[in-house]
């Protein structure tokens, strides 16, 4: 895996070093001699990730690290700090200023490259999503995202063997840790993991009853906690596993003796992370659901149905079964525009479209076509079961008046119906004619008098 690195020292040679170093693994470096000039190069360069020294002459470290954490455009940007400096109070405060790791030097080769492979992962899957984001807001169909990230939840899943270390796990967690689940059976744990809602999973990588790398492995396998943020506690000096755990997907670890503040800072690192990935994820569902959705019925769109009949109508053909299409026209509904205003008539629309959507079985596809034309794909139905769910809506559309101002008032409403079948299909037969059939099918329910249902010539 390559990536894009912004080294950063004010010492010449240290930079060279690690370009070197960096360079010998494929990956493209920037450097940078001040924080100053790495805040605009991240901007300007966007980095995969960020080497930070914290011994800087002007803006040292910690500043250069919280004022990328805080700017929008560079708050994705994983930060590791690479230093001299050695005591736990220098490690503390670079991760609470944001850092993402805090490696002191001399740093092994093994464990640098696989941090870096690691982060560079988890800002790749970001990006993706930032990009989709992006393209919503352009839109117009998502809001601002929420940047100030506070997770005031700690959903938090414990897993490890040995009972005294996970109670000193929990009590330096903190007791404002709203559910800090323990499980000492590392079966057990992977059935709780997968069906649990956590937002953070912590795995002793000490476990004797299941190797703990197959056991990261299991849960980061799963569809429901492929992006659940894990954290492994390993030995201090114990680079082998660490490296191996890192490559297998764990999101950051801790060594041990744990210390109090460190495990905190870093906690609450990946549940900030998470909260932002969640937004990301979020957004893009709104966003993909106004792509497809009708946003004033809540039925799809003509544009989702483009792309889906076509999958409906090939899967008719090769398997044999019938694909029925109805297609429904709200009678003299220009009438109820001109006579009771737009404002009427687009509740009469949403109440229509209500209940159709009460009306249809889950496998069918229901969608606004046009103006107050809708459309239903029925798979699996042949002509004469589509007649009877048809009639039965017009019937109900009739019978049962249309409530206006608050159930104050009430307005009939009927509805004209045509119906087409692959069953009456030929050999060239398509899902477009499919709706021009129903569609003539309905001309042919208009012009005979409407409210009625009319079945497409074979």
């Amino acid at each position: 895996m390559t990536a894009r690195v912004l080294v950063v020292d004010d010492l010449e040679p240290n930079v060279k070093l690690l370009e070197a170093k960096l360079r010998a693994e494929y990956f493209d470096v920037i450097g940078a001699y001040s924080g100053q000039e790495a805040i605009e190069l991240a901007k300007n360069e966007k980095p995969d990730i960020v080497l930070l020294d914290v011994m800087m002459p002007g803006m040292d470290g910690f500043e250069t690290c919280r004022q990328l954490k805080s700017d929008p455009d560079t708050m994705h940007i994983p930060v590791v700090m690479v230093t001299a400096l050695d005591q736990q109070a220098d490690r503390v405060a670079g991760l609470e200023a944001g850092a993402d790791d805090f490696l002191t030097k001399p740093v092994e080769d093994l464990a640098l490259f696989a941090r870096v492979r690691s982060l560079t992962r988890l800002k790749m899957m970001t990006d993706e999503l930032r990009a989709r984001y992006a393209t919503g807001k352009d839109l117009g169909v998502v809001g601002k995202l929420d940047t100030e990230v506070n997770p005031t939840e700690k959903r938090i899943f414990i897993i490890d063997d040995n009972e005294d270390q996970a109670s000193r796990l929990k009590a330096a967690i903190g007791e404002d840790a709203q559910q800090i689940v323990h499980e000492t059976d590392p079966e057990v744990a992977l059935g709780r993991a997968r069906s649990g809602d956590f937002d953070l999973i912590l795995v002793n990588m000490s476990l004797e009853a299941m190797d703990p790398l197959r056991l990261c492995s299991s849960i980061r396998s799963f569809e429901e906690t492929r992006l659940t943020p894990l954290l492994a506690v390993v030995r201090h000096g114990d680079t082998r596993k660490l490296v191996r755990a890192l490559d297998i997907g764990v999101n950051d670890y801790v060594t041990r003796p744990v210390d109090k503040n460190e495990l905190t800072a870093r906690v609450m690192t990946q549940l900030r992370r998470k909260r932002y990935v969640d937004q990301l994820r979020s957004s893009f569902q709104v966003s993909l659901e106004m792509a497809v959705t009708d946003q004033l019925t809540g039925l799809y769109n003509r544009r989702y149905l483009a792309s889906h009949l076509s999958a409906m109508f090939d899967r008719a053909f090769w398997t044999g079964r019938p694909l029925a299409i109805m297609v429904l026209d709200i009678d003299h509904f220009k009438v109820i525009n001109d006579t009771h205003g737009h404002d009427v008539g687009d509740r009469v629309l949403k109440e229509f479209a209500d209940r159709i959507a009460n009306s249809i079985r889950g496998i069918d596809l229901a969608c606004r076509y046009g103006g107050e034309e809708f459309l239903i794909a029925m798979p699996d139905t042949d002509l004469a079961f589509a007649s009877v769910v048809a009639e039965r809506l017009r019937a109900e559309i009739a019978e049962d008046k249309f409530t206006l101002n608050n159930g104050r008032d009430e307005l009939g409403v009927t509805v004209s119906i045509g119906l087409a079948s692959t069953e009456h299909g030929l050999e060239d037969d398509s899902a477009q004619k499919l709706i021009k059939r129903a569609d003539e099918a309905l001309y042919e329910a208009k012009t005979g008098g409407r409210n009625r249902v009319i079945n497409s010539a074979a």
